[in-house]
């Protein structure tokens, strides 16, 4: 069975980019999507141009993996992704669902992973924080550097920017109010510790004057005034610095998360999936990712043969995880529905 590219598909290099859900496509072929923007750009030149060159495949790209597409694709027979890239409770609740294969040992050699980062589901493809970001402008001097800082609207005023969902922000929100990492998710698994949470949100949503859905916003907010500090992507905070904005980031306190390539369950090209998961897992290919975006490699080599002028600019560092908490995707697969409605709520005004 072949799949048959679409008629507004062009191929320029090997490279194709989609707009909207992929159609199907020729047998031979790898597609893979993920959420666009400068990390997916980061994917394209880090990794998916070199595996086309180096295998002959053509290699596509679309954008936007959500899971009501996924399942979609899975349950009507119809699946046209072979590799999606996801992180945190869309990754488990994808896999409780069945759309994604297993990854066995004989398919990818996962044996240098960061400890904590393997699953049989997935492969690690990058670790990455969200951060405290603020503006120079607003503070030239004396500047925020922990998430309690960050709450903390009397020592530093200004607006502040969170995320329009409750990932990482529950979490920075126990730790602003002085629960101990390795506390943290057994005090959002009792209704009081995540009413505590969501508490902590609330008392700060005056000065939240934006709830951001884009990584771009963030640093354009920064950037322009209309934001004070924000909670974002590291990646997208080094971007901004990168430009010369008047923006930075403090590394006292991070939330770390794993993003993973999947493949789908039904993959019409799997031996071109698993090929390619091999490929981005080597040390060579990881080493390679963080030199066009500021996320860290997830094997425990691959550190060492880093220029230790890049080095600085990761979330995967010995110094940085050991002050950083590590999102329980598992814990967000199961409460992440209830939490998000209520996080919603606070967002809202209720």
């Amino acid at each position: 069975m072949t799949r048959t590219a679409p008629p507004y598909r062009t191929i320029i290099g090997g490279l194709c980019l989609l707009a909207g859900l992929c159609g199907p496509a020729r047998a031979g072929e790898l597609v893979f999507t993920s959420w666009g923007g400068a990390y997916q750009d980061a994917v394209r030149d880090a990794w998916l141009t070199p595996f086309g060159k180096e295998t002959g495949l053509a290699v596509l790209e679309d954008t936007g993996p959500s899971l009501a597409k996924i399942r979609a694709m899975v349950e009507t027979g119809s699946v046209s992704w072979d590799v999606v890239g996801t992180s945190g409770a869309s990754f488990m609740l994808g896999v409780k669902l069945g759309l994604f294969e297993r990854i066995t040992d004989d398919m990818v050699d996962q044996s240098h992973l960061i400890p904590g980062a393997r699953t049989p589901y997935g492969v690690p493809s990058e670790i990455f924080a969200t951060v405290l970001g603020y503006s120079t402008r607003a503070f030239p001097h004396d500047h925020p550097r922990t998430f309690a800082d960050f709450w903390d609207v009397k020592k530093f005023p200004g607006r502040r920017m969170l995320p329009a969902r409750p990932t990482t922000v529950l979490e920075a929100a126990l730790l602003a109010d002085g629960v101990p990492a390795a506390d943290v998710y057994a005090t959002l698994s009792t209704p009081a510790g995540l009413q505590r949470a969501l508490d902590k949100v609330r008392a700060i949503r005056p000065s939240v004057a934006v709830w951001w859905n884009s990584g771009a916003q963030v640093v354009q907010a920064l950037a322009s005034g209309d934001a004070a500090m924000a909670l974002g992507w590291n990646g997208r905070f080094q971007d901004g610095q990168d430009a010369d904005l008047p923006i930075a980031m403090s590394w006292d306190q991070s939330i770390l998360q794993v993003g993973y390539f999947l493949i789908v369950k039904g993959a019409p090209d799997r031996d071109a999936a698993i090929r390619f998961l091999r490929y981005i897992s080597s040390a060579e290919a990881q080493a390679r990712f963080s030199r066009y975006v500021a996320y860290g490699p997830t094997r425990t080599d691959v550190l060492p043969g880093i220029e230790p002028a890049r080095r600085t600019r990761l979330p995967s560092t010995p110094e940085r995880m050991a002050r950083g908490l590590f999102v329980d995707n598992d814990w967000w697969a199961r409460h992440g529905q209830d939490a998000t409605e209520k996080y919603t709520a606070v967002m809202e005004g209720n």
